[in-house]
């Protein structure tokens, strides 16, 4: 029998990033200590080494954020559309050039594998620039009428699954459309958003328009409830999002929420079984799974469903978890010990309520955050792991007979985000995907992202959308 094909290390080196030892905030175009001098440390997940020490933000730095943005919206808002444009297209042209860099910070601050942040992240972050940079001049011909006017002050608030492209779908459009942006990245995840920084000061943009305050919820509390702010952007858990939307409540300010999911992906007895593994391995194991529109659910039509698991099973035996800095790796380490602590908590919970529980066989490294690509058989719809976000690498199977209880099953959950179908019928994908109520819905892939294409949610998933000609709408006073 051949042996097992060895992959030797490939690891990205780390030489190409300079991480100072420590960063100030940034606000009016200066990084600046926090008023109260307060600090905290980021850490990488997979090896739990410091990486730097980082100015952690209160409410008087918001304060003066605010103040800083609202004054340099004067000067922001009145440029022609074309003028605004070109800071985009450099901003864009720039994260392209420093795209490698850009690519390991991420991975060194995030955990994710570097061919996820060199080979998705950055490409769409420097996408989502060179897009709303083209809208910039064409905001009277988007369909919001004549002369649709910017909001003033935006708000907004990151998490730390994808720190730099959730930046761009936030930063991108508040710009083109004349905002200027006060935003709180995740606590775990800061320094790509300062790396942001230095961008915006390299592209001459004008100080106050973008203000970086790392931070931890107090933080993005205070941004929220700020008096000054006219638009607030969040995504998150859908706890946060409902607590925001109270503190949003009665006053005039726009909000958008891009909040939890828990993602069906439907697989019938037509479809390509090593396309849909595929699939199914990209839904959810993608970034570890920690991702809002994760396919956490595979609904498999009961005809297939053995042959599929098999299939399914083989393929995650293959995948290697390890070093995210190694371009072989598939899995890299979880963003957090708490987050950590959740998904082993929620999992214990899956095999105490009788689900089987399988592991991909692999060893965990000794330092750092590390859970096994992990499913569960035997699932209902009553069990916790079908029905609560576990944002990490652990797949619930559940089956089903006919189209109609695929779609029962798969709309059965409070979240409404994402959707995936694997068929060979065309027509069966259109009424399928018409009955699902999801703000997404993939045919035939998952997890594939356009900065031309709107993302958002139903229900306890959030509202409003951001991408596309409908991601100006939520910056503009149409």
């Amino acid at each position: 029998m051949a042996s097992v094909f060895e992959y030797a290390p490939a690891p990205e080196s780390r030489a190409v990033v300079d991480i100072a030892p420590n960063y100030g905030l940034f606000i009016d175009g200066e990084f600046v200590d926090a008023a109260d001098g307060k600090v905290f440390k980021t850490v990488s997940p997979a090896t739990e080494e410091v990486l730097s020490e980082v100015a952690q933000a209160g409410e008087a730095d918001v304060e003066r954020a605010v103040r800083a943005a609202r004054k340099a919206f004067e000067k922001w808002s009145a440029l022609p559309g074309a003028e605004r444009g070109k800071y985009l297209f450099r901003i864009a042209r720039i994260i392209q050039e420093r795209s490698r860099e850009l690519a390991v910070l991420e991975t060194l601050d995030n955990g994710k594998p570097i061919k996820e942040t060199r080979d998705a992240d950055l490409p769409l972050v420097a996408a989502h620039f060179f897009y709303y940079a083209g809208w910039a001049d064409k905001l009277d011909h988007a369909g919001f009428g004549p002369g649709p006017k910017a909001l003033g002050v935006a708000g907004q608030v990151i998490p730390w699954n994808f720190p730099l492209l959730m930046l761009a779908w936030k930063i991108a459009p508040a710009l083109a459309t004349g905002n200027t942006v006060v935003l709180k990245p995740a606590e775990t995840t800061p320094l790509s958003a300062l790396f942001f920084a230095d961008i915006c000061r390299q592209a001459g943009l004008p100080k106050g328009v973008v203000n970086i305050l790392p931070g931890y919820g107090d933080a993005g509390a205070a941004l929220v409830a700020h008096p000054d702010v006219d638009k607030v952007a969040f995504t998150g858990s859908t706890a946060v999002g409902k607590e925001i939307a109270r503190t949003v409540a009665g006053t005039d300010k726009k909000l958008t929420l891009e909040l939890g999911g828990k993602g069906a992906n439907i697989v019938f007895d037509d479809a390509p079984v090593d396309q849909a593994v595929e699939g199914i391995v990209t839904g959810i194991f993608f970034n570890q799974g920690q991702v809002c529109c994760a396919g956490s659910r595979l609904l498999v039509q009961e005809s297939v469903h053995d042959e599929l698991l098999h299939s399914l099973k083989r393929r995650l035996s293959t995948l290697r978890l390890g070093d995210p800095l190694d371009k072989n790796t598939d899995i890299g380490a979880i963003n957090s010990a708490e987050q950590l602590a959740r998904i082993t908590a929620l999992a214990e919970t899956g095999e105490a309520e009788g689900a089987e529980r399988w592991t991909a066989p692999c060893e965990l490294p000794s330092s750092g955050y590390w859970f096994a690509p992990t499913l569960f058989t035997g699932v209902t719809q009553a069990h916790t792991v079908a029905r609560d976000e576990i944002f990490g690498p652990v797949l619930s199977v559940l089956t089903f007979r006919t189209p109609d209880e695929a779609v029962a099953k798969a709309n059965n959950t409070q979240y409404g985000l994402s959707a995936g179908i694997w068929t060979e019928k065309g027509s069966r994908i259109l009424a399928v995907a018409n009955k699902l109520r999801a703000g997404v819905v993939w045919a035939n892939t998952f997890n594939k992202f356009d900065p031309t294409s709107p993302f958002g949610g139903y229900k306890e998933s959030g509202f409003g959308r951001e991408g596309g000609r409908h991601g100006l709408e939520a910056y503009l006073d149409v």
